[in-house]
């Protein structure tokens, strides 16, 4: 006999999946599609209340493969953060996973992703980085550090731009980064990231085994297993299962109280960062980068930032649930206004 394991909702993880994948063999983003799926089913968010959300490049594909029951929208090329900004103000009962790629958002979509984060969008933003433009046949991109090569052609010559130290410096208020061949790690922080409320910004970097998964591109599979700078051991503790109940890792650790009353624990490995100083984390980027490194884990964290609804005094009801009635200015209202503009 057959037992299948249940979430919180009483929904099987079968209620999460997508369609069969077209990627690659062995694309790494595939193993994200697949954290995502256990993510999501863990954490007990129901399919229907999840608006997944991507633009265009091989990253923008996966939506395809995960959460065949959500909310789906697959934007224009870059533009998928302002979609996103729209439906996100209308239906904020919606729980929004946009995912992108180092294309889309730091090409193109950079504008749109700079403005996503100095609104502090309620939405989880993963970047499928892998340092090549995938459907164009492999051609660098923006994010790929400099000297470092392909299967084919000279090494990359131009400054990469590191999306975490940008989104950091625009004041996101969760800010990390992550391996795809780091289950562990990369589950909790999605689980985290879900948790959050506001703008949550992802790097995972994820090797392509076509164009780039060669021992002299930084972003290969062997490269980042060895030269990844690992700031924590991560443990993610839903707000529906006692903490005590959770296996607790040996050294110093940090207990991060996310927005839904989930907790992120974090067994601190380099003693000398602090997730909640922007200085802090930039430098660990900055040196990592330095040494060749790849530095991942929760970078910044900072939950006092208002989000967009916030600042804008939204309705505790979404607006797409308001009457008429209330979505429209009383007579009396209206006449307040336009006697106002006579005196």
């Amino acid at each position: 006999m057959t037992v299948m394991k249940l979430n919180v909702l009483d929904l099987e993880k079968s209620e999460y999946t997508g369609g069969k994948s077209s990627l690659c063999p062995g694309c790494g983003h595939d193993q994200i599609s697949n954290v995502i799926i256990q993510a999501a089913w863990e954490n007990g968010i129901e399919p229907e209340k999840i608006a997944k959300m991507s633009g265009i490049g091989c990253s923008s594909k996966t939506p395809a493969y995960f959460l065949g029951k959500s909310h789906g929208f697959n934007t224009v090329h870059g533009r998928m953060p302002s979609v996103t900004t729209g439906a996100n103000l209308v239906n904020k009962g919606l729980s929004f996973l946009a995912v992108s790629g180092d294309g889309d958002t730091a090409s193109i979509g950079i504008g749109q992703f700079v403005h996503a984060i100095r609104r502090n969008l309620d939405m989880v933003y993963i970047i499928e980085n892998n340092g090549v433009y995938g459907l164009t046949k492999g051609q660098y991109s923006a994010t790929v550090e400099k000297g470092s090569k392909k299967k084919k052609g000279n090494p990359n010559q131009q400054a990469p731009i590191d999306l975490c130290a940008m989104a950091i410096n625009l004041g996101c208020s969760f800010v990390a980064r992550s391996f795809s061949g780091s289950k562990k790690q990369l589950t909790a922080l999605i689980r985290a990231a879900m948790s959050h409320r506001g703008m949550a910004v992802i790097d995972v970097i994820s090797p392509c085994v076509t164009f780039a998964n060669n021992d002299e591109s930084y972003k290969s599979y062997n490269y980042v297993k060895e030269n990844d700078e690992v700031l924590h051991i991560l443990d993610y503790i839903p707000h529906f299962s006692p903490i005590e109940e959770v296996e607790v890792p040996e050294g110093e650790y940090k207990e991060v109280s996310l927005f839904d009353g989930s907790t992120l624990r974090l067994e601190t490995i380099a003693a000398d960062h602090d997730y909640k100083n922007a200085v802090s984390a930039l430098g660990a980027i900055h040196e990592a980068e330095e040494s060749g490194n790849h530095v991942t884990g929760l970078l910044y964290y900072d939950p006092e930032v208002p989000t967009a609804t916030d600042t804008l005094g939204l309705t505790e009801t979404p607006l797409v649930d308001l009457p008429e009635e209330l979505q429209r200015p009383s007579r009396k209202s209206l006449d307040e206004v336009n006697s106002g503009f006579r005196s």
